[in-house]
């Protein structure tokens, strides 16, 4: 077992807030497997990347020997986890949970290891909190959660201002603290990880154990708790939304082209962060490559976290279809496309109205700036009049293709 697994991660950046962190370094460093684990809600049917980080987290615990439970809300998705919002979570039915937790599980294995030596054990908590009666549930576990305390939480304090707590969502941080405690007396489970979102509700298990352990002249061992920070760039911003959104996992969502691009367009400046966070690269390569040669180092840090979540082959492609849009005499098959009808072309667009059709711009006003400061291509010719009309003569195999910028392409299909 790797016995420096704790030092690891704080040099990597993984350590933010801990719960007792000398006795969580002795305990990961010991050489003696410990079960942690790991909670991820369904609230959507794909990961983004705010869960890389505590998936990198579970899997760098994994390598060192560890034993990884990985938690998938099927039950407190139903609730709604009232961490960083202003209103209540739109509330899923109980078949967009069912349907988001087997999503979530596949994606989930493209970070961990769900086979082989050392597999997580992955597990709904709807297995153990749907059939626990309410009365019981109140009397077992909402006994030992003093409101007051409850309000003082960022993740309701924050509701409150905002004009509105419900009942149903008080009830998140029981279920989730019943979680830890349920895994600590099935399982072993010593330690929780997560990001620093989750922080109130992981303090809330840990000290939800201790009660009960008190309760029941139990003498259990002590249950620890361990967050990531949440991942922002140099700026403060939160890292992760993009012009059309969130930068999804799944590639129904964002593009692989579209998710390779986002990561090399990022500041210069948030390149080591992510080389450090997301690949396996030795720092004093890191430091060196970002010193010497930052493009360099942008690439090697989007191609690898490309590799990270879609795989070596999808990766290969993205570089590939790069390659292929600096020779004008290609076009990419793997390039982002969208499908439009012949009759749209045939009868002349406006080329205002194709970018917005296309969802190349947000709005035509964004459309029409763009094409004033040079930044619309049309098959490699700069488009320069606001007031082009397109027409069947710019279809070339069927296809056009559009350039925002320097990076951003779109090819467009006419069907």
């Amino acid at each position: 077992m790797d016995r420096n697994v704790f030092e690891t991660l704080l040099e990597r950046g993984y350590v933010y807030q801990s719960t007792h962190e000398e006795d969580i370094r002795k305990s990961l460093n010991s050489g003696s497997p410990v079960t942690f684990y790991l909670g991820i809600d369904p609230t959507a049917d794909s990961l983004h990347i705010g869960h890389f980080f505590a998936l990198m987290m579970f899997r760098y615990l994994q390598d060192a020997g560890h034993k990884g439970i990985l938690v998938i809300g099927g039950a407190t998705a139903l609730i709604g986890d009232p961490s960083g919002k202003s209103d209540m979570r739109k509330m899923l039915t109980k078949e967009q949970v069912a349907h988001n937790v087997e999503e979530v599980k596949r994606l989930a294995s493209r970070f961990i290891k769900t086979d082989g030596d050392n597999p997580a054990l992955i597990l709904s908590n709807a297995e153990w909190i749907n059939p626990y009666n309410f009365i019981d549930f109140m009397r077992d576990i909402g006994v030992h959660f003093n409101v007051n305390t409850m309000l003082s939480a960022d993740a309701y304090s924050k509701r409150l201002e905002e004009g509105g707590l419900t009942f149903l969502e008080m009830g998140y941080m029981l279920m989730q603290s019943y979680d830890f405690v349920y895994l600590n007396k099935k399982y072993g489970c010593t330690l929780q990880i997560g990001g620093s979102d989750q922080w109130g509700n992981i303090v809330a298990g840990t000290n939800l154990g201790r009660k009960l352990n008190i309760a029941n002249n139990d003498e259990r061992d002590i249950m620890f708790g361990l967050t990531c920070p949440l991942l922002m760039t140099r700026e403060g911003k939160k890292m992760g939304k993009t012009e059309s959104g969130t930068l999804w996992v799944a590639r129904d969502k964002t593009t692989v082209f579209d998710f390779y691009q986002y990561f090399y367009n990022v500041n210069d400046d948030d390149t080591e962060m992510l080389l450090r966070l997301f690949t396996r690269v030795p720092m004093d390569e890191i430091i060196s490559l970002c010193k010497e040669d930052i493009r360099g180092a942008k690439r090697l840090m989007a191609y690898e976290i490309t590799k990270l979540v879609h795989g070596k082959e999808e990766a290969d492609k993205v570089l590939k279809t790069i390659t292929e849009l600096f020779d004008k005499n290609k076009i990419s098959s793997d390039m982002p496309a969208i499908e439009i009808e012949e009759k749209l072309i045939k009868d002349g667009i406006s080329v205002i109205d194709l970018l917005f059709e296309c969802e190349f711009v947000s709005s035509k006003s964004e459309g029409r700036r763009l094409i004033k400061q040079g930044g619309i291509s049309i098959n490699g010719v700069k488009v320069e009049d606001v007031d082009l009309v397109v027409g069947e003569d710019r279809i070339e195999n069927g296809e056009i293709v559009l350039k925002r910028g320097k990076k951003k392409y779109l090819k467009v299909v006419v069907k």
